[in-house]
């Protein structure tokens, strides 16, 4: 490049030394004088070194503004830099003016684009974060909008809108499934909305309604309220149809008469209050028939002290039982005892119902033990004898097993309860005991009964001798024997 611009340089001055003899010899052709050729020498020096003079000072312009677009770049690039919190931009040596201001212009158009970016996308974020705020009633993100944010900012930002998004879904399918647990409610309950809050959950756009922790709590505390009356209604109607199924039953109710009640024998909701005038009506009925409920109360009072395994003594403690004077006193007393009983027997139902099995298979351990020893049991010609055998077997194996689970089960309610656990007025296991006790010292009776048969019979052999008797076969009445007819005297 240098060897060029010599070049050009070399042929530059050539050229001028040969325009200026050309010039000389035309001024001398002319005539023109010595000093007219002089004066017009120097016009033409003037000229040249005007033009050149004028060609530098465009170019010292043209080199001011490139330096001045530079400097310019590089502030541009600094505040950039500092709004963007990014390390500076490294230039690379040994550029050229002109290449480096090209390299400026270019990366601050760069940064300038990566500024506008951000910036859109922090007013996106922005507007997502009102529009969720004004729905969910929360506090806008913590950000300047009028500075360009970092990338840190951006993405904490837009993990806040992503988590706040979800949080409104969530909240949305929330409020969703609660208002129709809500209208299920009142719609059981045959109730309209009353406050300003029940007619914005019920009758306004699912979107429209603003989505708080506070109105979500509201909502669920609203649901709370209302499953608790309906749980209320549903037990009052329970206890009602409870009633009515007791008194129908007790007051012999013709079947055709409880139909009319049919419905609401099975459906709970408000309406079915009318339940309410049904058992008072059975009252009523109750108390002119008195003396017939009081006995089938008793019925229902003897069956569960059965199945409490009340003792004869814990039976008679019960001094009403045997009263004869049939008053509404006497009813009253009759009906707290049996629903007592009953809470007894649904409270201990299992230990009941174990000590029954129990029971059971006692009383039928104890029947095949009795055949066993049954002398006329070998006449069976079934097969029962084997079975019977077997189920004796399995009974004496299995009794024990029970026994000991029904102990681990009384240890823990005597434990939880304080007291112990009655069957027939005495506890468990001693009543069990007893049993047991009572039926060996029965085998023994037995055993010592047959050896006593055996020796008074001895006794008698001894002392009268042995006679045996040899069964007779029985002949049909006119049938000869065979070889032993009478000879006919001749």
């Amino acid at each position: 490049m240098l060897r060029r611009l010599e070049v050009h340089a070399a042929e530059s001055v050539a050229y001028l030394n040969r325009a200026l003899v050309r010039l000389q010899d035309i001024w001398e052709e002319i005539g023109i004088p010595e000093e007219q050729r002089l004066q017009r020498t120097n016009d033409v020096h003037k000229h040249i070194k005007g033009l050149l003079d004028l060609m530098i000072a465009e170019e010292e312009e043209l080199k001011k503004r490139v330096l001045k677009s530079i400097e310019s770049c590089r502030k541009e690039l600094s505040i950039l830099y500092s709004e963007l919190q990014m390390a500076p931009f490294e230039e690379e040596d040994g550029c050229s003016m002109l290449q480096m201001e090209k390299n400026c212009r270019t990366h601050l158009e760069v940064m300038k684009e990566h500024k506008k970016q951000r910036m859109e996308e922090l007013k996106g974020l922005v507007v997502k974060d009102r529009e969720l705020c004004d729905v969910m009633c929360t506090t806008p993100f913590c950000i300047n909008q009028d500075s360009v944010p970092s990338l840190t900012q951006l993405e904490s930002y837009r993990a806040y809108v992503d988590d706040l998004t979800k949080e409104k879904e969530h909240r949305r399918k929330e409020f969703v499934s609660i208002k129709k647990e809500i209208i299920v409610c009142m719609d059981d309950l045959e109730q309209q909305p009353e406050t300003s809050f029940e007619t914005d959950v019920i009758c306004e756009d699912e979107e429209a309604f603003c989505l708080s922790n506070d109105n979500i709590a509201a909502l669920k505390l609203l649901l709370g309220q209302l499953q608790n009356r309906k749980a209320e209604n549903e037990l009052l109607c329970s206890g009602y149809r409870t009633k009515i199924q007791e008194l129908w039953e007790r007051l012999q109710i013709p079947q055709e008469d409880r139909e009319i009640f049919s419905e609401h024998m099975i459906n709970t909701k408000k309406r079915n209050m009318e339940l309410q005038a049904e058992v008072q009506r059975l009252e009523v009925l109750k108390m002119q028939s008195m003396q017939s409920v009081i006995e089938a109360i008793r019925a229902e009072i003897a069956l569960l002290w059965n199945k409490c395994f009340y003792s004869p003594e814990q039976q008679q403690a019960f001094a009403p039982f045997h009263d004869d004077d049939f008053t509404e006193e006497l009813l009253n007393l009759h009906e707290a005892k049996i629903t007592t009983l009953k809470k007894c027997y649904e409270d201990h139902k299992d230990l009941f119902e174990g000590v029954t099995k129990w029971q059971d298979n006692w009383t039928l351990y104890l029947e095949l033990d009795k055949k066993a020893n049954d002398p006329s049991r070998f006449n069976n010609r079934g097969g029962n004898l084997l079975k019977e055998e077997k189920q004796r077997t399995d009974l004496q194996k299995s009794l024990p097993k029970l026994e000991k689970s029904l102990k681990a089960q009384i240890d823990v309610w005597e434990q939880e309860h304080g007291k112990d656990f009655l069957v027939n007025g005495q506890k468990f296991l001693d009543y069990v005991q007893q049993q047991w006790d009572q039926h060996h010292n029965e085998k023994e009776k037995e055993k010592l009964e047959r050896q006593m048969k055996k020796t008074k019979q001895m006794q008698e052999e001894m002392l009268y001798g042995t006679m045996v008797k040899t069964p007779s076969k029985r002949r049909i009445g006119g049938t000869p024997t065979p070889g032993k007819m009478k000879k006919v005297n001749g």
